[in-house]
């Protein structure tokens, strides 16, 4: 019979420890003195003990550890328990793998994005914008939904068109589902139809700057320019204008890295 000290030594386990796994029932010693209260423990606490520390060295947790040692009654069983916990460690491991990967990706655009604002080829600017003739389809939903509007405008304006596709955003604020949305594209002439109007865009004083990088890091460039109209006291009008100079094909979608979107808001 060992002590709770000797036992201590013998299987490297803190008297703490040796404490806790007797309350949660895990190592149960082989013998309590009834008047001093002191633990004694035998040859199979020492094997037990050595499981558990095992077991708790590949970062088990107690609850695991008492499932081995409590529900299995032979070493097939033992087995089957470790093969689903490593199936289980497999797939966190994958997991942990697409975030990392998720990680490393948005690492890489947000340091992008921060280069392209400090390109001096991307500069706020004011201008002075024409007034075009365009071909509009306004709606209200999900800014995702451009993609399939701009195609059903190019396919009627088809050889009318002249410039580059735009998009007029009529609301002040970001919106999740109900979006205020003109997408338009430049034209030479054309007829209104039951989902397009034909119109012209008045032209005016503009402040512009050429956003470098994906839709989704576009806020970081939004900020810059707002924060230029408010510094010099300017007033914002809506609709803002989005004009996509270079983004993803109709078939080749490029690297978005690459994408030049020209933010103008009218002042």
């Amino acid at each position: 019979m060992y002590s709770i000290g000797e036992f201590s030594r013998i299987t490297g386990l803190s008297i703490k420890a040796l404490r806790l796994y007797h309350e949660k029932e895990i190592l149960v010693p082989h013998e309590i003195d009834s008047s001093s209260g002191y633990r004694y423990y035998d040859h199979a606490n020492v094997e037990r003990a050595r499981v558990i520390k095992y077991l708790r060295d590949m970062e088990f947790s107690l609850t695991d550890i008492g499932e081995i040692l409590k529900d299995v009654t032979d070493e097939s069983e033992a087995v089957d328990f470790l093969d689903r916990k490593r199936t289980e460690i497999l797939s966190r491991i994958g997991r942990q793998k697409e975030i990392v990967h998720d990680l490393d990706s948005i690492i890489n655009k947000e340091k992008e994005a921060v280069m392209a604002l400090q390109d001096p080829e991307f500069e706020v600017e004011e201008r002075e914008l024409d007034t075009l003739l365009i071909a509009g389809i306004r709606y209200k939903g999900k800014y995702s939904e451009c993609g399939e509007m701009f195609g059903k405008l190019a396919k009627v304006m088809g050889r009318h068109v002249n410039g580059k596709a735009f998009c007029l955003y009529y609301d002040p604020e970001f919106k999740e589902e109900d979006a205020d949305i003109e997408v338009c594209l430049p034209v030479r002439k054309g007829k209104d139809t039951d989902d397009i109007v034909v119109r012209e865009l008045p032209g005016g004083r503009a402040v512009t700057l050429i956003h470098k990088g994906p839709y989704d890091s576009i806020g970081r460039s939004y900020e810059k320019i707002t924060a230029y109209i408010n510094e010099k006291g300017y007033e914002a009008k809506t609709p803002c204008r989005e004009v996509y100079v270079k983004g993803p094909g109709m078939i080749f979608k490029g690297k978005p890295e690459n994408y030049l979107t020209e933010i103008q808001m009218m002042i």
